[in-house]
């Protein structure tokens, strides 16, 4: 099975933490979606197997027009093998999020919406720079909640100045009283070349602070682990059967093909990734050449990237699979390397590695020290 990823680079307003690719002009709207119409085409023999999920990323899907929407549905259902997809993940903004809009949606075969909520409460909106409105999203949720979707996603940042720990324990609580089904949770951080970079650089605006954020996450794992959510990877919550499997899939390394400016495609062996701009990509395509740059991953790459996304999940990592994958004498050193990693940060047997959920907040850190580096 394979994954397809599709980047839509278009945004009402620029969110002061972003940095994906994105563009706030929609001069060109028409002609990127023309151009991943095409490439879609171009790069069909890429994928070896069906398509088990298809997810519409940005920027913001949900900008797109019904003509845009249908015209990129007709040609993945002509040149793709779609028998065997069983989730197709569209992301919104919430103030798109209509009765209208979702009906449409769904009868496109979209099954699985993906909403950019980060807070109820209008100053975390504010400080983060977010085009809708608090009372925007919750009339989103019970659109959806009327909707045909039984299956959806929104995002929630914790961590931010503004937001106490007694609003944070607000917006999980809201989400458990409407029954939302999923929940991909992450902290504010603050990425270079950012809106919010520049304003705590220049304005002296307020940085999120780590302890804020760590004192937060365990109020969300201890919150999920209380009301049916089962937190399945540092950063996803799903009620039973509403794990994101495109997501998932991502972890568990299945090859997908990613499509549109900025996308990233990887094939077991190698990356691509796409031109992060959009008028480079348009020319590109219209001249029939590639618009992307190709990586082979090395050994060191593959080792170290199966290590960052498995031990990000509540599964671990198989230690049977990583021996299939790169040997007994690459198995030998990871069990000697593990030897200095405190003992009460991991679960390990003979047959899989975890880092216990309790110690997640330092994953990075753990996973970092078990990186493999390639002798000169």
């Amino acid at each position: 099975m394979a994954g397809l990823y599709i980047h839509i680079p278009f945004c009402k307003k620029a969110c002061a933490y972003c940095n994906f690719h994105f563009d706030t002009n929609f001069k060109t709207k028409s002609d990127v979606v023309k151009a991943i119409g095409t490439e879609l085409k171009l790069r069909k023999k890429e994928l070896k197997d069906p398509l088990q999920t298809i997810y519409f990323g940005g920027g913001t899907p949900s900008l797109l027009s019904k003509e845009e929407l249908s015209y990129l549905f007709d040609i993945i259902r002509e040149e793709y093998n779609i028998d065997y997809c069983i989730e197709i993940t569209f992301e919104v903004n919430p103030d798109d999020a209509t009765p209208e809009n979702l009906d449409f949606w769904f009868s496109l075969g979209i099954n699985r919406i993906s909403m950019g909520v980060q807070s109820f409460f209008e100053e975390d909106l504010v400080y983060m720079g977010r085009f809708h409105k608090a009372e925007e999203s919750i009339e989103a949720i019970h659109n959806l909640n009327a909707s045909k979707f039984d299956n959806y996603t929104i995002d929630l940042i914790y961590g931010s100045p503004t937001l106490t720990d007694g609003m944070w324990q607000k917006n999980l609580e809201f989400a458990n009283r409407n029954n939302i089904p999923h929940i991909s949770s992450y902290a504010l951080t603050v990425e270079p070349d950012t809106k919010l970079s520049y304003r705590i650089r220049k304005t002296k605006q307020k940085r999120p602070l780590d302890e804020d954020a760590a004192r937060q996450f365990n109020i969300l794992q201890n919150w999920a682990s209380n009301h049916g959510y089962e937190q399945y990877e540092i950063s996803n919550l799903g009620k039973p059967s509403k794990k994101a499997v495109h997501n998932s899939n991502y972890w568990n390394g299945i090859p997908y093909l990613g499509i549109g400016p900025s996308a990233h495609s990887f094939d077991g062996i190698s990356r691509k990734w796409n031109i992060s701009n959009n008028k480079k990509y348009i020319e590109s395509i219209i001249a029939g050449e590639t618009a992307y740059e190709v990586e082979v991953l090395s050994m060191s790459d593959r080792i170290n990237e199966m290590l960052m996304i498995r031990l990000r999940t509540v599964d671990g990592m198989s230690l049977l699979y990583f021996k299939e994958a790169f040997g007994q004498s690459k198995l030998d050193w990871l069990l000697s390397e593990l030897k200095r990693i405190p003992k009460e940060y991991i679960n390990l047997t003979e047959y899989y590695l975890q880092i216990k959920p309790e110690y997640w907040m330092l994953s990075d850190g753990i996973i970092s020290d078990l990186f493999y580096i390639e002798e000169e």
